[in-house]
């Protein structure tokens, strides 16, 4: 996995996010064991003490839990989940929105632009 952070947003913060977004996405199922933070830390060529912060934020916000002695788990909570997805799929389309206003559409022209895309194509 290749990834370039950001350097206008704390590393940890992305981390979080790549983390979440595997959550929500379904890459990382319910209950399933996390690599540790040292596999992580190698995957994403981070600070183990930073992917730590970016678990701590996780756990916090109940997307994650830890077992003793057995590692980083994903929530069960299908509900938490799908909240969680909601909220990152608003973010993207106001990310989205701002982002044709900012270029001179309104709002009906992006969401014209927007159906017009073709789902099949990435």
């Amino acid at each position: 996995m290749e990834f370039s952070f950001d350097n206008n947003m704390p590393i940890y913060v992305q981390i979080a996010r790549i983390i979440e977004v595997k959550i929500i996405s379904g890459e990382y199922s319910p209950g399933e064991r996390l690599p540790s933070v040292r596999d992580l830390a190698i995957t994403l060529k981070a600070n183990p003490n930073t992917v730590q912060r970016a678990l701590g934020d996780l756990e916090e916000c109940k997307l994650i839990y830890t077992e003793r002695t057995n590692g980083k788990f994903v929530t069960t909570d299908a509900a938490l989940i799908k909240n969680h997805k909601t909220k990152y799929a608003n973010m993207l389309a106001n990310d989205y929105l701002n982002s044709m206003l900012n270029i001179g559409f309104d709002k009906s022209e992006a969401e014209t632009l927007l159906k017009s895309v073709n789902p099949n194509k990435r």
